[in-house]
């Protein structure tokens, strides 16, 4: 890791050897990164963040001649690049050095074919990967859900408070949700400050939660309000808790959970009126769980492990 500490430090099991180079940005990083990784004299290297990506395939040769490089693609490329700071740059890039992976991991089919077709990734070398959910643990712990008092509707949100996960634009859809509805978004970020004043009494903001589950439980819906996503984990542990999502078209793999869950399960809604509407209709429901088989994490490990040894 760039730096070690962080809210889910602890949740790392202690038999996992953890290497803290101490640097919190990449261009400090890089260089221990790569000396820490020529120390080690791993296998298969396996890279989750875009820029990160981009790094170390462009230093591949800095690293030992046998480690094998395998990236994940976290978020869409089509709406998360456009953000970005240098767009353009950033995009060829990613034609120039994706490929040379040796393999890269997909959370959903549209990121998959935008590898295989923007950036002229080798079919043979893109993996579907959907993220994984510890679905019997989490429903134990969310077994006994928490809802906030009141006879209105319920919702939560989960997320860093940053631009891309939209919570300022719910809160000014919310301000129109009738009155004895109540939001709760969980999380910590750079906006909280410009969040918290545009929050009315209906709204609770209480910080980063470990363990958000038994909320989720209690709520009528998560709402999922981003401008972009890769697939969301929030979405698909609230499915495990039973609870129904409303999510924007944007939030990157979404269409396709929808798709293979439960009908009714997952409500995709444009912004504006068309999201308010579904929240309107949200209604508490059995919490039965919602979430398809195939993102059950023995089944990801399971389809990980085979990707791994075919690299």
């Amino acid at each position: 890791m760039f730096e070690g500490s962080g809210p889910l430090a602890e949740a790392r099991p202690a038999d996992i050897p953890l290497t803290d180079l101490g640097q919190p940005r990449l261009r400090r990083a890089l260089w221990h990164l790569i000396r820490a990784l020529r120390a080690a004299r791993p296998d298969i290297v396996i890279s989750s963040l875009g820029y990160v990506n981009l790094a170390l395939l462009a230093c591949r040769s800095a690293l030992p001649p046998r480690t094998k490089l395998v990236v994940r693609e976290a978020n869409t490329p089509s709406q998360s690049l456009p953000h970005g700071p240098r767009p353009g740059t950033t995009a060829l890039a990613y034609r120039l050095l994706y490929p040379t992976a040796d393999a890269v991991l997909c959370q959903h089919h549209k990121t998959l074919q935008e590898m295989a077709s923007r950036f002229r990734v080798p079919e043979e070398r893109l993996h579907f990967l959907p993220n994984p959910v510890e679905v019997a643990r989490l429903r134990a712990t969310a077994a006994t859900p928490e809802r906030v008092p009141g006879p209105g509707r319920r919702f939560v949100a989960v997320g860093r408070l940053t631009r891309q996960k939209g919570f300022d634009r719910l809160l000014e859809l919310f301000a129109e949700a009738d009155a004895d509805d109540h939001l709760l978004i969980l999380g910590e970020g750079p906006e909280r400050a410009a969040l918290a004043a545009m929050a009315d009494e209906r709204v609770t903001l209480p910080g980063h939660e470990p363990n958000p589950w038994p909320q989720m439980a209690g709520a009528d819906a998560l709402l999922l309000p981003s401008r972009w996503e890769g697939l969301a984990n929030v979405a698909l542990e609230a499915l495990a808790c039973g609870t129904p999502v409303i999510a924007t078209p944007e939030s990157g793999g979404i269409a396709e959970l929808a798709a293979a869950a439960p009908d009714g399960a997952v409500t995709i809604a444009p912004w504006g009126e068309p999201f308010a509407r579904a929240m309107r209709a949200a209604k508490a429901g059995p919490s039965n769980n919602l979430l398809p088989p195939h993102y059950d994490r023995d089944a990801v490990a399971t389809k990980l492990m085979a990707i791994l040894d075919g690299c």
